[in-house]
């Protein structure tokens, strides 16, 4: 008994034709700069030999572009704050630009002098994507030093940006070795959240330790040797007597079996006045 053929089966499209056709794309696109370099090499010692090597690589590159070998994608990752304009500005592309006109070497520094930017990758993927992937840098703490206030990042870099006004509820540290140390600083202070948060200001003595300024209006000193256990120590006084919120003007946390304490001088009270000017009696019989 003969067996019944069953319909023929539709071939199944593969993926190794559009792999195929990219990677010939590529493979052109390097064929026709080696081209043009090779011709460059050759006309560069030829007083025409620039204006030439202009002319070729243009036509190279509009013929490029035909082939479909232009920007038609931007894949930007790690964008917090830079702005998306100023990324396709830096990049000198946008779409349409034939992708072999740009250069990721000039792309990566250009991204790189950006205030915000700390570390860019950018890959042309041919043949129609460019992947840009930034590091942005991290507002830390505002940098008091020689007049100056300056936002810096967890390196103790300068961000150069122009207004300073959102930032002001950063702390600050002062002092010329303050910024890099102003990291482990924040490090530490971030073990005791509620009491971090009290603290406006940080000023590095002699590069060896740090005075806090809390509540704008106590000075804490800590001592250059495990600074954490004298913060920690704070924090333990502060939850269990409210220590910080006595009449105190200095807490001195530098010695490890004692703690000082400077309180505001008590101001003195003056006797009520007649309307003479001059002290009123009471009971003088």
């Amino acid at each position: 008994m003969r067996g019944v053929r069953g319909a023929p089966r539709r071939p199944r499209r593969s993926a190794f034709p559009g792999r195929i056709r990219r990677l010939g794309l590529g493979i052109l696109g390097a064929c026709l700069a080696a081209g043009v370099l090779y011709g460059a090499v050759r006309l560069s010692g030829s007083p025409l030999g620039q204006p030439a090597v202009e002319r070729a690589a243009h036509r190279l590159l509009d013929g490029t572009a035909r082939l479909g070998l232009v920007v038609r994608d931007i894949e930007v990752e790690g964008r917090e704050t830079t702005d998306r304009n100023t990324i396709l500005n830096a990049l000198g592309a946008h779409p349409g630009t034939p992708i072999l006109a740009m250069s990721p070497k000039r792309a990566k520094e250009r991204l790189e002098a950006l205030p915000w930017v700390r570390s860019a990758v950018v890959e042309r993927r041919l043949p129609d994507r460019l992947y840009i992937r930034l590091v942005e840098r991290k507002p830390l703490a505002l940098w008091q030093h020689d007049g100056r206030l300056e936002l810096i990042d967890r390196e103790g870099a300068v961000i150069p940006v122009a207004h300073l006004d959102r930032f002001a509820k950063l702390p600050v540290v002062v002092g010329e070795t303050a910024a890099s140390h102003a990291a482990e600083l924040m490090d530490m202070l971030a073990t005791e959240p509620d009491l971090a948060a009290r603290v406006n200001a940080a000023v590095r003595v002699g590069d060896r330790r740090w005075n806090l300024r809390i509540d704008n209006a106590i000075d804490v000193y800590l001592p250059a040797d495990s600074p954490e256990r004298a913060w920690a120590y704070l924090a333990r006084l502060e939850r269990s007597s409210a220590i910080l919120k006595r009449n105190v003007q200095i807490v001195d946390v530098r010695l490890p079996d004692r703690l000082v304490l400077r309180v505001n001088p008590e101001v003195p009270k003056v006797a009520p006045t007649s309307k003479k000017g001059r002290p009123s009696a009471k009971n003088n019989t």
